[in-house]
């Protein structure tokens, strides 16, 4: 039988959002890619420090079962902007770090995006925003990582922690375009009315599901220690509070924390829920948590239009 994903979930991330890379970006961002090229393969026995996002991948490949690779819950693909040869040391510091990704696309500077669908990807991570938007417009949940924002701790070494906002991540933008055009009263009452009707799917809606089914699968006798953990963390408040929640029982998905701050920053309250990553559409409260979590924009909705 050939290979096949199907029934696994399936994250796509850069090289960069994997790994920290930075001072090799720089080269590579100056256009001398012959010059990135060769410090990369000077580079090759140098493993990569962890990224971003490595904690998520880490905890995540934690759920496919060690001796039956035929049996995995979850792929993680390296799809990058890097030439082949630079591949060469990606490979080497996944190895490195004990992760077991075998597949990889590398592009040499072009976008990478058309790879997603053949690849059944539920997430993209990327440092390059052209790709996230160009992924979240072809309907693949996507973030632009920040590579500068904290690294996960280890105090949930048993769980894999992500916590999502709601309108234009979770949620379509209908209720915020509301507030954007009408103001917080108007948006009060818009979904204080419409409590009891679900609000339209947003572009993590795919993930958020995956991540169910995951969790649903993963719920066996002798099934993987590593469990999930998600987070509502929104600025809504009181009384627009409802339709969130009866969204996600419209879905029937659970969310185990449910942070509805009414405009309070969410940094600090994220970094008491320490996920693996946090994904929000506005890019003030995604610096607001860069130091204190992983993160990531999601450039959807009427804010990133």
């Amino acid at each position: 039988m050939p290979a096949s994903l199907d029934g696994r979930l399936v994250v796509a991330i850069s090289s960069r959002a994997l790994f920290d890379f930075e001072e090799e970006n720089r080269l590579f961002e100056g256009q001398d890619d012959r010059a990135y090229m060769d410090l990369q393969l000077d580079r090759i026995e140098v493993p990569a420090k962890p990224g971003v996002a490595f904690s998520l991948v880490r905890k995540l490949l934690a759920f496919n079962p060690p001796d039956a690779p035929d049996q995995a819950r979850v792929e993680v693909v390296i799809l990058s902007r890097n030439d082949p040869a630079s591949g060469l040391r990606v490979f080497r510091s996944v190895s490195h770090h004990g992760l077991v990704i075998e597949r990889g696309v590398f592009t040499r500077g072009r976008s990478p995006w058309r790879y997603l669908k053949p690849l059944q990807a539920h997430l993209f991570l990327s440092a390059n925003e052209a790709d996230v938007r160009q992924a979240l417009a072809a309907g693949v949940p996507a973030a632009r990582v920040l590579p500068h924002a904290a690294r996960a701790g280890d105090a949930h070494p048993g769980e894999v922690r992500i916590a999502f906002d709601g309108d234009a991540v979770l949620f379509s933008d209908e209720a915020e375009r509301i507030y954007q055009q009408d103001g917080l009263d108007a948006f009060q009452d818009h979904e204080t009315a419409r409590a009891r009707k679900p609000l339209p799917d947003g572009p993590f809606r795919p993930l958020l599901q995956a991540l169910h089914d995951l969790r649903r699968s993963s719920e066996t006798p002798g099934g993987p220690a590593m469990r999930i953990r998600t987070a509502l963390v929104t600025a809504r408040g009181a009384p627009a509070h409802e339709r969130a929640i009866r969204t996600l029982m419209d879905w029937g998905i659970e969310v185990d924390e449910a942070l509805f701050l009414g405009g309070l920053p969410k940094g600090e309250f994220l970094r008491e829920f320490e996920p693996d990553f946090f994904f929000d559409d506005q890019t003030g409260h995604v610096d607001n948590a860069a130091p204190h979590v992983p993160s990531g924009h999601v450039a959807a909705g009427i804010r990133n239009g």
